[in-house]
Order: C-alpha cells, then sequence, then structure tokens
C-alpha cells in the first residue's frame, strides 16, 4: 500500500494528475469549477488528455521509453512549476540563490525523477478515478489547494491533493500530498544533508550523473 502511494506521489508529480478527474456534486456547481482556466478545470483537462494519451500509445510507450519520458516531460513543463517548486525543495538552503542555479538543480531533479519513476505511469489502472472535494486558498495568498481522493476499485479511497500557484498567467502545480506526504517536504528532507555541504550546483550535478538519485521512498 506504502509503495503504491509512494509511486504515485512521483508519477503525479510528473505528470500532474494521470488519472481521470470526476466532480463531486458539490464542487460541480460552483464557479470554482466550472470556469475554464480554473485550477479544478486544469487538473480535470490536463488528466483527461494524459489518460487517454496513455491508453492510445501505451503499446508503443511500453516499447519505447524515449518516447514516454519525452511525453511526460512535455506535460511536466506544461502543468509542474518546476523552479518555483525547486526553491522549495531547496528550503533554506535556496535563500538568496541564484535563479540560474535553481533551473540547474530543478531540471536535473526532474529529469532524476523522470529517469526512475517515469514507467510506473504504465502501471496504472485506467479505471481510477479521482473525486475533486473542494477548491480552498492557501494561506498568505500563496495559491489555491485541489483536493480530492484517489477513488480504487474494492479499496479505500487514497487523498490526493494538489498545490497551485499563478505562474505566467496560467495556473500551475508546485506540489503533490498523496496520503499527506508531500513531494516538496519529502525531497527537501532528502537533499537537506547534501546541500549542507556542497553548492546547489554540486549537488544538480550528481543528480546528473547518477551520484545521487532522488529517492521516492524515503
Amino acid at each position: 500500500m506504502k509503495r503504491t502511494v509512494l509511486s504515485f506521489l512521483v508519477a503525479s508529480a510528473l505528470a500532474t494528475g494521470a488519472i481521470a478527474v470526476t466532480s463531486a456534486p458539490a464542487l460541480a456547481a460552483t464557479a470554482a469549477a466550472a470556469t475554464q482556466g480554473s485550477p479544478s478545470k486544469l487538473v480535470l483537462d490536463n488528466s483527461q488528455r494524459v489518460l487517454a494519451t496513455l491508453e492510445q500509445r501505451r503499446p508503443e510507450f511500453t516499447k519505447n521509453r524515449a518516447a514516454l519520458r519525452q511525453f511526460i516531460s512535455g506535460e511536466f513543463s506544461q502543468m509542474f512549476d518546476r523552479d518555483y517548486a525547486a526553491r522549495q525543495v531547496l528550503g533554506r538552503h535556496g535563500r538568496g540563490a541564484d535563479d540560474a542555479d535553481v533551473k540547474l538543480f530543478a531540471d536535473a531533479l526532474a529529469d532524476n525523477l523522470m529517469q526512475r519513476y517515469g514507467s510506473s505511469l504504465l502501471d496504472f489502472n485506467t479505471k481510477l478515478r479521482v473525486r475533486v472535494k473542494s477548491e480552498t486558498a492557501l494561506p498568505r495568498g500563496l495559491g489555491v489547494k485541489v483536493a480530492s481522493e484517489l477513488i480504487r476499485s474494492g479499496g479505500e479511497p487514497i487523498p490526493v491533493d494538489y498545490l497551485m500557484r499563478q505562474s505566467g498567467g496560467t495556473w500551475k502545480v508546485f506540489d503533490v500530498m498523496v496520503e499527506g506526504v508531500s513531494f516538496v517536504q519529502t525531497f527537501r528532507q532528502q537533499f537537506d544533508g547534501e546541500l549542507t555541504h556542497k553548492s546547489i550546483r554540486q549537488v544538480a550535478a550528481d543528480l546528473r550523473t547518477g551520484q545521487l538519485q532522488a529517492d521516492a521512498k524515503r
């Protein structure tokens, strides 16, 4: 169970909702869910597109993992605010850091995750659904949280929350929380020790070369 949740955490961060999303009745009636370009609507549209593509191209992706990585990378770039998320992962080590260094770390982390966990998207049961429960503002105007539940056949629902902010005129995800486990917090804890005695550029280089692996199972 835990392994499934953590794998979903990583894959969700990579493709931002590669599962079918259905609105709960209470949310469906709200203006937020109905408005084009709202966080809930973006999660819904992206999820349906990713799910349909995975199904249509599953045989190709199974044989050609490079094509799968290219597809995931495109979705990741479109919906995930990787530089902002990277600053959150860096935490205290990112304060005052050069934007170029943060981008190096963000790109290296994303590529490392795609190499290690991207293929897990093919293992998802396409009958999975997510019930969107609510869309609420985050404190201090930081964005919104789209709270949802992963609905599985014969299993208890798994809480999955998307934290989103406006970036470049659109809503983008900067953190994914599964059963309360945060993508940002998981990797902040992992990299804290490395960043204590290495520069951001050095840690990024270690991720690139494989000397350091992003571990979603910590």
